[in-house]
């Protein structure tokens, strides 16, 4: 077999019937969802669902709520965490392509397009088409609701964390030590006094005096990798029989698990755990049993 070799300098054909474009085979889960999603009618329950959203009959016709909502869908069957990343990967996919309807002839949405339909469309409305999938899942038996387990992470938010102010005075943090420099006798103080006047102070990121203008739910924490940033919580809930995430929620950094989880006794995990500790502190094995050497 010869070698073949590239083309160094190409000259484009100025013209390409439609039968010698080439195709390729879609991928058989991408395949598989599209016909049950045409099955089930997604596409007009979530045009229903959006019409609210849009006019009538002015302007230039927007991004298809059907279309909208898959992006969202590649964007969590391919691991891809931002809107940019999606865009990209419809328009590199032909099996992606055939997924949301577009022909080579046509152009994919860019990121821009699919951010602006996204903080279009209501929250509760993303909800709505959530429990929507969720429904088509439990017809399709694939909710057990037996063992559900429940997971959390934490998500960096998008805010920068200079653009902190305070919650009782709006003062910015900024103008904050530039005040405390002031009280302390520094009468113009450099960046150099602010720093060391800052690092000094005990307690300076407390969430109950601080918080960001423009995104007021974020919480200031630690990273996982040791950065203090803005951030959320996500926690979702799985079945753990199928795989299928039952339910999803955002909320502060600060919150904690043992506030709101409650046994069946009404007594929190928290409270159980150290009274299992104290039992084994005073010689008690998990059965309630005396150690042997111990008092009982």
């Amino acid at each position: 077999m010869a070698m073949g070799k590239r083309k160094r300098d190409r000259q484009p054909t100025m013209w390409v019937a439609t039968a010698d474009l080439p195709t390729a085979a879609s991928h058989p889960f991408y395949a598989r969802l599209n016909q049950l999603l045409r099955e089930r009618g997604f596409d007009d329950f979530a045009e229903a669902q959006c019409a609210e959203f849009y006019a009538d009959a002015i302007g230039r016709p927007g991004l298809a709520p059907g279309i909208y909502f898959r992006l969202l869908l590649i964007g969590y069957f391919e691991g891809l965490d931002s809107e940019r990343g999606i865009a990209w990967r419809a328009a590199d996919s032909f099996a992606l392509r055939d997924f949301l309807g577009f022909c080579l002839d046509k152009t994919p949405p860019d990121h821009s397009t699919i951010s602006r339909t996204r903080r279009l469309i209501a929250l509760e409305t993303h909800r709505s088409v959530f429990t929507w999938i969720l429904q088509v899942l439990a017809t399709a038996d694939l909710v057990k609701g037996k063992t559900i387990g429940i997971d959390a992470t934490t998500l960096e938010a998008n805010a920068a964390l200079r653009s902190i102010v305070r919650r009782d005075s709006g003062e910015t943090y900024q103008d904050f030590l530039t005040r405390l420099a002031q009280a302390s006798g520094i009468e113009t103080p450099t960046r150099a006094d602010l720093a060391r006047l800052d690092r000094k102070r005990p307690k300076k990121g407390r969430n109950t005096d601080w918080r960001h203008p423009h995104d007021p739910d974020a919480r200031i924490t630690k990273m996982k990798d040791g950065r203090t940033h803005l951030a959320h919580k996500a926690e979702h809930a799985v079945d753990m029989e199928t795989g299928a995430i039952v339910g999803v929620t955002v909320q502060g950094r600060s919150r904690r698990y043992h506030h709101d989880r409650r046994d069946g006794d009404g007594r929190s995990r928290r409270t159980r755990s150290r009274r299992r500790r104290d039992g084994w502190a005073h010689g008690r094995d998990r059965r309630g049993r005396g150690r042997q050497g111990l008092p009982q």
